[in-house]
């Protein structure tokens, strides 16, 4: 989570000097776009991480009610 918001962070500072550097705010947007993009993938990285020891918690909470019910 800690690339997410550096990743955010330098977008953000992309953004804020476009505004100030007309002449190469398409190339500093372009810049944004792509840590966002960056950040994106970390989240989807971290919550799919999530999900799938989610998935095995509950799995292994099965086993083990069905085994104790045996």
């Amino acid at each position: 989570m800690e690339n997410v918001r550096r990743y955010r962070a330098l977008a953000s500072l992309c953004r804020q000097q476009a505004a100030y550097r007309p002449l190469q705010s398409w190339d500093l947007l372009g810049q944004a776009e792509h840590f966002e993009h960056l950040a994106e993938t970390e989240l989807k990285a971290h919550f799919d991480a999530c999900n799938a020891q989610r998935a095995n918690d509950e799995a292994a909470a099965a086993k083990w009610e069905a085994h104790a019910a045996a």
